[in-house]
């Protein structure tokens, strides 16, 4: 009797396990449709006055949350690197190492998880409104392509918003850093600057900004697309939203590891 409940239950198991699989997989299909459907609606003739719109609100509206999160990671960053550094007396590489890991990293993650957390689900709650209520089917029923129309704007204007918001975030991180070495850890303010900017390479810099745009896309992306799967009235919509910063934030870590790998690898 044991060993039969036992078998039903590594049984099921299983089966979950399959189910969860197969259910991954076909949502990564269908979101790659999507993404193809996307591209394929980019062309010439995007509104340019919901560009505008979709740029204030992704871009300039995200700006505080963003700002402040990469002055206080990169203040933050270089209290603990230099508290780990004074182990093998190297308080020297604080500037250099905490400039380094702004712009190749924490800058472009982070703020890509701070816009996906707002925007994402924001766009997946205004598509999925849209959606339930009808105004979707509305906009088919006058030949209008709700991807095109809807879609394109949000991702052109993440893709164009996001590098100016890492890059902000990448200079606010080393002000951050700047400010402690300074204030708390007893650095000469002209001599951080200084082996800040003898550490930092151009690709750093290029890596960060690319990362960007490619989360911007991936954020834009997620909150379309789940806008567009919301069924169900309120609901659906609350799904959606969740499900859009869920799936953001993912496909940023495991985008970032792929370009980190791209960039630097060698």
């Amino acid at each position: 009797m044991i060993m039969h409940h036992a078998l039903r239950t590594g049984a099921a198991a299983f089966g979950a396990t399959g189910r969860g699989a197969a259910a991954l997989l076909g949502m990564t299909g269908r979101f790659a449709g999507f993404t193809g459907q996307v591209l394929l609606a980019l062309r010439p003739s995007f509104q340019g006055r919901e560009l505008g719109a979709q740029l204030i609100v992704i871009g300039w509206m995200s700006l505080p949350v963003v700002a402040l999160t990469a002055l206080f990671t990169g203040a933050a960053l270089a209290l603990q690197i230099h508290a780990g550094s004074a182990r093998f007396n190297a308080e020297f590489a604080v500037p250099s190492i905490t400039a380094i890991g702004m712009v190749r990293e924490l800058g472009p993650v982070l703020g890509g998880l701070m816009v996906a957390a707002r925007v994402a689900s924001s766009i997946a709650a205004e598509i999925g409104t849209m959606k339930v209520s009808e105004q979707i089917d509305a906009l088919r029923m006058q030949a209008m392509d709700p991807v095109q129309f809807l879609a394109v704007p949000r991702v052109l204007a993440a893709v164009i918003a996001m590098p100016v918001l890492v890059a902000t975030g990448m200079a606010l991180g080393i002000l951050g850093g700047y400010g402690v070495g300074v204030t708390r850890l007893g650095f000469d303010g002209p001599t951080y600057l200084r082996n800040t900017m003898d550490y930092l390479e151009f690709r750093d810099m290029a890596s960060g900004l690319i990362k960007g745009a490619v989360f911007g896309a991936l954020v834009a992306l997620a909150g379309c697309y789940q806008g567009l799967q919301a069924r169900g009235g309120a609901q659906g919509v609350g799904g959606a939203t969740k499900a859009a910063v869920v799936m953001a934030s993912v496909m940023i870590l495991a985008a970032n590891y792929l370009l980190t790998e791209a960039f630097f690898s060698a």
